[in-house]
């Protein structure tokens, strides 16, 4: 079997709340445009904040990844991506109420099946679940699964709770009956601050602050036993950076020799757990230069945690810098096609 790169995460430009209407029963249809919602806009980036697009990607009048051919132009063709993962980022996750919350997310995932899976067929997409309704979020996987362009179940990685804790596993039941990975990916349901201290003052405080949040997400469900329960359930790390990671591992090794008695569950080394469990995509790779990069990947010392993601059209890279320096030729190989396809089982099948 061949194929080109499989970029793990890609943006499409999801619109507003009109636009998915006529994929809600009546009520919501009506529900919205009553309540005058029907025009809210579910960006979930600062629509004109730079790293929300490259300067040369964007398109006058449109918002950020909403035109299909320019995907095509900018992204699949120009980097030679045979198969590419959509993540749409939605309001459907932060909507408080539960029910409102799930319709905007089948509608969503309905969407994208009709406009961008049904007209190119180099596409995939995650199932966009109501983290705030896990009972319905595991409904809407099962709704979804049957589609195997469907690789992935998708969340924001600051939820309402920390996502090791049971209340969450009905997703996770769902996802691992279907062989399907969770992707966690930067973003907030913004139920609560996104830093331990209260809320920041500034975008660039928030965005670079994810990391952390990723990191005590990671140790959540770790400590919880989520591993324990699901043992062949992968969790994929979406715009999480990578840098972090090295130094995560050696502390969460460390504590837990120190204090393992309080989670006896938890009877392997983290390391061991994360090299199995835990994927990342490159992007954002936040290391200075090649040198850098290659003591992060010894550091890690798993070069099947690394997963090969554009995350068009965000501002990430330069011109076609689309992977960090310092990666060998084997390397980039299994970042950019056998790591993706370990990862995600239905894309074996859809490539075949």
């Amino acid at each position: 079997m061949t194929t080109g790169t499989i970029d793990c995460d890609i943006h499409p430009g999801v619109p507003d709340i009109a636009a998915l209407l006529p994929y809600m029963n009546d009520f919501w249809r009506e529900s919205f445009v009553h309540r005058g919602l029907d025009g809210f806009d579910m960006m979930s980036y600062p629509l004109n904040a730079p790293i929300t697009c490259r300067p040369d990607w964007r398109i006058a009048g449109q918002r950020p990844g909403a035109s299909l051919d320019a995907l095509r132009n900018q992204a699949l063709d120009a980097f030679g991506i045979g198969t590419a993962i959509c993540n749409p980022l939605t309001g459907g996750q932060a909507a408080v109420s539960e029910s409102m919350g799930a319709a905007i997310c089948s509608a969503v995932n309905d969407w994208i099946s009709q406009h961008w899976l049904d007209q190119e067929p180099r596409l995939r997409a995650s199932i966009v679940v109501p983290a705030q309704a896990p009972l319905l979020a595991a409904e809407e996987i099962e709704r979804c699964a049957p589609d195997l362009r469907f690789v992935q179940v998708l969340l924001p990685v600051a939820c309402e709770m920390m996502l090791g804790r049971s209340y969450y596993w009905p997703i996770y039941e769902a996802a691992a009956r279907h062989r399907l990975p969770i992707g966690i990916h930067a973003g907030s349901q913004y139920r609560y601050a996104p830093t331990s201290t209260g809320w920041p003052s500034h975008y660039v405080h928030d965005y670079i602050a994810q990391s952390q949040t990723f990191e005590d997400q990671l140790l959540s469900l770790i400590s919880n036993g989520v591993f324990n329960k699901f043992p062949d359930l992968t969790f994929v790390l979406l715009e999480s950076g990578v840098t972090w990671l090295p130094g995560f591992i050696w502390r969460a090794v460390k504590t837990w020799r120190g204090v393992r008695a309080e989670v006896p569950w938890v009877n392997r080394s983290p390391a061991d757990i994360i090299r199995d469990n835990i994927r990342l995509t490159i992007q954002p790779f936040d290391a200075p230069d090649g040198q850098a990069v290659e003591r992060i990947v010894a550091q890690i010392d798993a070069d099947h945690m690394l997963l090969f993601a554009s995350d068009y059209p965000h501002w990430q890279f330069e011109g076609d810098a689309i992977t960090p320096p310092g990666l060998s030729d084997s390397l980039q190989q299994r970042i950019r096609v056998d790591n993706p396809l370990a990862t995600y089982p239905r894309l074996k099948k859809v490539l075949k």
